[in-house]
């Protein structure tokens, strides 16, 4: 039920950014969910891609350092309250959240918000157990 992430290190000067999004498209790359966290010198792009092994290997091959990082893709009920009770959930069963981002593809009842945890399998077992849906990585690349 994972789906893998990439995360990029970038300088934080003008145009990184649209260097390495322009190699991506260049090679028919999508992004179908994108984070960006910046520091005063440097900065994380995470997300998830239309060809996760092809974006490493070209990225890597243009310079850049590229990490792979199994990540959760969780059905969040997409109402006021929804993303509280997943969190309230996981915290009660002591599962940390390094870090979060959300997307959408399609609108409908669910939110999809990518969750990077310390134990995915334990967290894949109390979201499950409680009725919440995960995707994996086909089910991510088919919305």
């Amino acid at each position: 039920m994972f789906v893998q992430q990439i995360s990029v290190f970038l300088e934080n000067t003008k145009g990184s950014l649209s260097r390495i999004t322009r190699v991506l498209s260049q090679n028919k790359i999508d992004f179908i969910a994108l984070s960006i966290a910046d520091t005063e010198h440097y900065g994380i792009l995470r997300g998830i891609v239309s060809d996760t092994e092809k974006a490493v290997s070209i990225l890597k091959e243009a310079g850049y350092t590229v990490k792979l990082t199994d990540v959760l893709a969780v059905c969040v009920p997409d109402e006021p309250g929804g993303l509280a009770s997943v969190l309230t959930l996981m915290n009660a069963a002591d599962i940390s959240i390094e870090y979060l981002y959300s997307f959408v593809r399609s609108s409908g009842s669910h939110a999809l918000v990518i969750f990077r945890v310390p134990d995915p399998q334990r967290a894949i077992q109390v979201l499950e157990e409680a009725g919440i849906k995960l995707l994996d990585q086909e089910q991510v690349y088919a919305l």
